[in-house]
């Protein structure tokens, strides 16, 4: 049997993975902050609220091949480890960064401008879907098992300071810029530093250590097991329930909250950056006391405690904003709030829902098909629907989702401190107690 990997190379992968995460999201996120800029320079600006709708369904077209992209590369993740994977993703993913920073503009070559973005999108979701399911898969499955929610929590951690890093770049940007440079080359850089960052990972990752749960799992034959179409099922749906809410929420409250603020309410677009960057300071701090809350009281309180948040936050967040940046400081401190207490345990609640033989491909596909239906559609619905004067609509949607994560609480295992190897699929009978899981009796 493999031996496990010690304390310090768990260490040494756990950062490797993580920094990683941090520019994957640099990378993705910088496509929701200057999405104004991309309307401007990559489509017919003629009509202002059409070239951003394109922008945006150019944003929702990458979510297409993100379910792609994670079972692609889960494949891989699962047939030759999670560490080559990783090392493929983030290749893909600065590649396609520095594609977008040296596209030519719509008045340069016409629509061309516009399809190549398309197709760097599409590409840059390839990876994304591939990276963001095997990383789930990697952290839990190198973290000791009685503290796999903190050590879970340290994914959105560094998401987070991948989100505030180009929030961050596009405040100092916009302060430092004219706006007419801003938009002629400003935005540009952002996409080329996310592509020379990407070597950084690169190096990082080729010394990571390969998951012991995964070549446990190789060695001892659980890998041939199968799982049937209905077994699939209920995981696919279990994963679904628990995602859906916070895909359309981190989408519409955070990625693409400041280019709302400046676009709809006439918010200063440096005052946007900025409060939007204090908030997230504050959720880094937040993020593993949530992980250390699921690893004492369990994942499934976690669960219901973020749907019923949901429910609750949703109509205040979106009343709240102003043209004032201090109301976007506070709307988005109310949601990376909420959202936390799912985030921090995300990654482990995830690889917990599925068997080591399918856990990278049953994670990334599975969690990117519910993000592409749920996340990639959520810019887009929000703005159609407030531009028509129905904005009630789409935060009755939000709030539904809410409502379905809390029977989604209700419906899986509580599997906090079970060793990974011994996760099996989804049977028909009464999901363990909290006291159960710990005492081994589950």
């Amino acid at each position: 049997m493999t031996t496990a990997i010690d304390r310090r190379q768990r260490l040494k992968s756990l950062k490797a993975v993580s920094v990683g995460n941090a520019l994957e999201w640099f990378d993705w996120t910088l496509y929701g902050i200057f999405s104004v800029y991309l309307a401007r320079n990559l489509f017919d600006n003629t009509d202002k609220a059409s070239a951003l709708l394109a922008t945006l369904a150019v944003f929702a077209g990458g979510f297409i091949a993100r379910p792609i992209g994670g079972w692609v590369f889960g494949v891989i993740g699962d047939r030759y480890g999670r560490k080559l994977t990783l090392v493929l993703t983030m290749t893909l993913l600065a590649a396609t960064s520095l594609g977008i920073a040296l596209i030519p503009t719509y008045d340069s070559i016409g629509v061309g401008a516009s399809i190549l973005l398309f197709v760097c999108r599409l590409t840059q979701g390839l990876a994304h879907g591939g990276e963001s399911g095997v990383a789930f898969a990697y952290v839990a499955e190198i973290a000791p098992k009685e503290r796999r929610g903190f050590w879970s929590s340290s994914v959105f951690v560094s998401v987070t300071v991948g989100v505030m890093a180009a929030t961050a770049l596009a405040a100092l940007l916009t302060s430092a810029l004219t706006p007419e440079a801003m938009e002629a080359w400003g935005w540009r850089a952002g996409f080329a530093t996310g592509a020379v960052l990407g070597l950084y990972a690169l190096i990082l990752r080729r010394s990571a250590a390969e998951s012991s749960v995964f070549e446990e799992n190789a060695e001892t034959g659980h890998g041939k097991m199968e799982i049937t179409g209905r077994q699939a099922a209920r995981i696919a749906l279990n994963i679904v329930m628990l995602g859906a809410a916070s895909n359309a929420a981190y989408y519409t409250w955070v990625t693409f909250a400041p280019a709302t603020a400046i676009a709809t309410h006439g918010m200063d677009p440096s005052g946007a950056y900025i409060a939007s960057l204090l908030a997230q300071i504050v959720c880094i701090v937040w993020l593993p006391i949530c992980g250390l809350l699921s690893d004492r009281f369990g994942r499934k309180p976690m669960v219901m405690a973020w749907g019923l948040s949901v429910i609750v936050f949703t109509i205040p967040i979106s009343w709240i904003v102003s043209d004032q940046p201090w109301t976007l400081f506070v709307a988005q401190l109310m949601g990376l709030g909420a959202w936390a207490l799912l985030a921090a345990i995300f990654p482990a609640l995830l690889a917990e829902q599925v068997p080591t033989q399918a856990r990278a491909r049953g994670v990334g596909f599975v969690s990117s098909l519910s993000v592409a239906i749920f996340g990639g559609t959520a810019p887009y619905l929000n703005t159609w629907l407030n531009s028509i004067g129905m904005g009630h609509v789409y935060m009755g949607y939000v709030m539904a989702l809410g409502l379905v994560a809390c029977i989604g609480s209700l419906m899986i295992r509580e599997t906090a401190g079970v060793d990974l190897n011994d996760i099996t699929v989804p049977t028909k009978r009464k999901p363990a107690s909290r006291s159960q899981v710990l005492s081994g009796r589950a």
